[in-house]
């Protein structure tokens, strides 16, 4: 069990480090940087807009596996209580 409570506490930590990715295509990228050289802010959001939405499909996948585990071990306790 607490091997378990170590790998979650791990696995969180891990997901909410953040470093500053550049996760764009070669064309939105030359059209943010042509953009940012003439003065103009709109391509500043750009890159945090795709990480934002990258990171949703992350969540749900975690958020479903914890609901999966929390489910299982809810199984099992009944199982073993019969």
């Amino acid at each position: 069990m607490k091997n378990k409570i170590i790998l979650l506490i791990t696995s969180i930590v891990i997901l909410f480090i953040t470093i500053d990715l550049n996760a764009q295509c070669a064309m939105c990228k030359a059209v943010v940087e042509t953009n940012l050289e003439t003065g103009d802010t709109k391509g500043m959001g750009l890159n945090n807009g795709i990480l934002y939405l990258m990171a949703f499909p992350y969540i749900a996948a975690t958020i479903f596996a914890i609901l999966f585990f929390l489910q299982k071990k809810k199984t099992n306790s009944s199982l073993l209580n019969n």
